[in-house]
């Protein structure tokens, strides 16, 4: 069965985006991703959109999302990457294992722009080594409570 992952962040334009594009391009037969923020921004942050195309994801269409068009769905998981989403979250679902993996908001990053697409480089590969870690979990084997302590080890362990 497919589980459902929400990942969180306050303006959904950047670290979101790409942790849900990285999911649906490398375990669209294990998980569907979904994204959105508290304060959607107006576009995807371009260097979020160049950093993805490196790799082969196209994420020019994207659109930042608001949080309260996914909160009567059900989700398997809900990860918020900002510690300000992780204090703002809306309760999305009572059922599903929220877990908490802060990563720097990368438009904050201070730098030329070689400095900066660089920084995305360095967020798009954290999101995607947990990503791969999460993937590899047995997670028809296990069950809820150690999922969960699993994936907050994730950010543990690297």
């Amino acid at each position: 069965m497919i589980k459902k992952i929400l990942f969180l962040c306050t303006q959904n334009s950047a670290r979101s985006q790409m942790a849900e594009a990285i999911v649906n391009s490398k375990a669209k037969d294990k998980f569907l991703a979904y994204s959105a923020g508290s304060n959607p921004a107006d576009k995807i942050n371009p260097y979020a959109v160049a950093v993805m195309e490196e790799i082969g994801i196209d994420m020019s269409n994207r659109k930042p999302k608001s949080v309260m068009n996914f909160i009567d769905e059900e989700y398997d998981f809900i990860i918020t990457l900002c510690d300000k989403m992780k204090d703002e979250c809306p309760r999305v679902t009572n059922d599903a294992i929220h877990v908490h993996w802060g990563i720097s908001d990368p438009k904050d990053f201070q730098g030329n722009d070689e400095d900066k697409k660089t920084y995305f480089k360095k967020i798009r590969n954290e999101l995607n080594r947990r990503i791969e870690l999460l993937i590899a979990l047995p997670l028809d084997k296990i069950e809820k409570a150690a999922v969960k302590q699993k994936l907050e080890d994730i950010i543990k362990d690297l």
